[in-house]
């Protein structure tokens, strides 16, 4: 391998673990924690979305950033799992950007990546508040209000599919 491509292969490899850190706990850390409250507004303009309104749904919340390269990977499983429960009405799937740059700049990625789910237009506080040490950073959020997982890194449907089984189970 020649050495600029050693080069370009390093430096891929800290971009990547710059913004995806893969918990030691998987889809399970966080569990049983309340979830901090939000009210965010929907990137399509479609008004606030808070998360106490939500009570008594399953919710799934992807925090992201465009800068991220790792978020691009994981919008197919989550436009491949928001198709699969849109009609069954039985969880309310977000995407969180904790993108600074504006709506402009977010939605021009999102329309790019070809993203079917709905956006709500967060920041990086929020997502610490919620346990998020790099990105993207999915939570799974019970009805009754409290984490059922987190995961940190690139997470596959049948995963959170798993996590959702769960849920039903319990109740």
């Amino acid at each position: 391998m020649s050495w600029p491509s050693r080069v370009l292969l390093v430096g891929l490899a800290l971009v990547l673990a710059a913004c995806s850190f893969e918990s030691d706990g998987g889809l399970e850390a966080g569990a049983g924690e309340p979830a901090p409250e939000f009210s965010l507004e929907l990137l399509d303009g479609g008004g606030r979305v808070s998360l106490a309104e939500l009570r008594g749904q399953t919710v799934i919340l992807d925090f992201w950033a465009t800068w991220c390269p790792p978020c691009e990977f994981q919008v197919p499983e989550l436009n491949a799992l928001y198709e699969a429960h849109r009609e069954l009405g039985d969880i309310r799937l977000f995407g969180v950007s904790v993108d600074t740059d504006g709506p402009e700049v977010i939605g021009a990625w999102v329309a790019e990546k070809q993203v079917r789910y709905p956006i709500l237009l967060g920041d990086e506080d929020l997502a610490r508040r919620f346990g998020a040490l790099g990105f993207p950073t999915l939570i799974v959020i019970g009805p009754d209000g409290k984490v059922v997982s987190r995961h940190m890194g690139l997470v596959e449907t049948g995963d959170i599919e798993a996590s959702l089984e769960k849920i039903a189970t319990a109740s």
